[in-house]
């Protein structure tokens, strides 16, 4: 017990640290940890002490698995409706061709360059074709561009692009027994039913019982996860659904999205994203920096020749198309989940795991900078304490 106690502290001593780094470097705290992973899995194998950090301790195992789980649903929870239907077409053409563009050319370039297994070019596809919700939102919310149609449209293109990425993960690689029909059967029943009765639970108990929505949420989201992991899939994959469907119900209540947020964030998401970076293997990278840098380069420019003609469909000025499409090309969260669920399950080995996410974390950081710095639409920024509508 007093081993659980001081892993548990040495991992949130190294999320306290990846928080005041993000904070001085005005980044994501999820590309923070994931690189503080890594570099600590380094040091620790330098001096052969790896082993104290008890990365595949089942409790560590468990708390990053909920916290990837609840981020999940979070993105989807967080999606504005209004923003699906306002504008169906641009987001539906720009979120299809962001994933199908670098799924084909990623998984081409691990096949066909680099000699892969066919599963595990799939796979790499897969893992690059995300844009990442987390680092668009919080790049929106610096701006301000989450106020304007222009920041609302992007936000909604990231989402169909990662339910393109959940979709395929879940297509690819769940084989499809009797068990995934069960699976799909119980999932939508309870998709549809839950917006009743999770508007049924908050407007009777919600205001007089300790936390009772959070409890129902995490009861459907380890329940349907429990049922995916038995079927063949993963536990996150019913995740996004459900935040969507509960997006117009009970997560309209913004203090209790908050809450959750913090819960998951401060808490959960650490183990999962330092964990992520701990199975990254540096002397991988080391010794073939050309693998990664080819990956990186076949996400971003797959995603630039794929998106940037069919953004100029619905944007006509110059850096507005630029700035739509580099934040289309960013990568993180669900890049991450994929290539973890790959390595989890023998499709990758641990080399190419490490390939895959060092791609990941490089494509949410390269583009989110050449954007803000080269092409942001400054004539929509907030303008006398409003926004633009564009």
């Amino acid at each position: 017990m007093d081993q659980t106690y001081i892993i548990a502290s040495l991992w949130l001593g190294l999320a306290v640290l990846s928080a005041i780094i993000a904070y001085h470097l005005r980044t994501s705290v999820a590309l923070v940890e994931i690189c503080v992973g890594v570099v600590t899995a380094a040091i620790t194998s330098y001096f052969g002490i790896a082993e104290l950090l008890g990365t595949d301790s089942q409790w560590l195992v468990f708390l990053a698995s909920v916290g990837a789980i609840l981020l999940t649903f979070l993105a989807g929870a967080e999606l504005d409706p209004d923003v699906i239907r306002k504008k169906i077409k641009e987001v539906t053409v720009v979120g299809l061709i962001g994933f199908f563009a670098p799924f084909i050319g990623c998984a081409l370039i691990a096949y066909y360059a680099l000699g892969w297994t066919l599963q595990a070019s799939l796979l790499c596809g897969v893992a690059l074709s995300t844009t990442s919700v987390a680092v668009v939102y919080a790049v929106m919310l610096g701006t301000g561009f989450n106020k304007t149609e222009f920041g609302k449209g992007i936000l909604g293109a990231c989402f169909i692009n990662d339910i393109g990425t959940v979709i395929a993960l879940g297509l690819l690689f769940s084989p499809f027994t009797y068990k995934t029909l069960i699976f799909l059967t119980v999932s939508i029943a309870v998709l549809v039913s839950l917006p009743l009765i999770t508007r049924a639970l908050t407007r009777i108990y919600a205001h007089h019982t300790a936390a009772i929505r959070t409890k129902w949420v995490l009861l459907i989201l380890l329940g349907l996860g429990a049922l995916a992991i038995w079927s063949g899939s993963e536990a996150v994959l019913p995740a996004y659904i459900v935040g969507m469907v509960l997006a117009g119900s009970a997560a309209k209540d913004t203090d209790w999205i908050r809450r959750l947020r913090t819960l998951t964030i401060g808490f959960l998401t650490p183990f999962y994203f330092l964990r992520a970076g701990m199975l990254v293997s540096l002397s991988a990278l080391i010794l073939a920096p050309f693998v990664f840098l080819l990956l990186l380069a076949g996400k971003v420019f797959s995603k630039i020749f794929g998106l940037y003609p069919v953004i100029g469909m619905f944007r006509k000025e110059r850096n507005e198309k630029w700035y739509y499409t580099l934040m289309m090309s960013t990568g993180l969260t669900f890049g991450t989940i994929s290539a973890l669920f790959g390595f989890s399950h023998g499709i990758i080995t641990q080399a190419q795991y490490s390939f895959i996410v060092a791609a990941v974390i490089a494509s949410a950081v390269v583009p989110t900078l050449i954007a803000g710095y080269a092409f942001l639409p400054k004539h929509l920024l907030p303008q006398n304490g409003e926004f633009k509508k564009s």
